[in-house]
């Protein structure tokens, strides 16, 4: 994260799911020595964040794989070939629908 943030430059900001059951007070402490600003919103909010629909996506397409992955590189294959698959329609719904779902939060 250190090198993307340094890629993307100051107006980088780390977008997470701002669970503190999956963070531990030592990422705090990184994110802050490190200077890289953690977008402030509700925790519990999937819908809020873009991501985890994304992932979401992802994961049903590869759900229906048949057979399904039976191993960690059968999954990586999988995850890759349906990440190339994607097509825009899927970003471009993302990105619009976060007007509509901002208002319902």
């Amino acid at each position: 994260m250190k090198l993307y943030s340094a890629a993307v430059g100051p107006s980088f900001v780390l977008m997470d799911d701002n669970d503190c059951f999956l963070r531990a007070a030592m990422d705090d402490d990184f994110l802050e020595r490190e200077g890289i600003a953690r977008m402030e919103w509700p925790s519990y909010s999937p819908d809020l964040n873009p991501t985890e629909n994304l992932w979401g996506a992802l994961g049903h397409t590869v759900c229906r794989h048949f057979p399904p992955p039976a191993t960690l590189r059968d999954l990586e294959t999988a995850l890759q070939e349906e990440w190339r698959l994607l097509g825009s329609a899927v970003f471009d719904h993302l990105v619009t629908s976060m007007i509509t779902r901002c208002n319902f939060a």
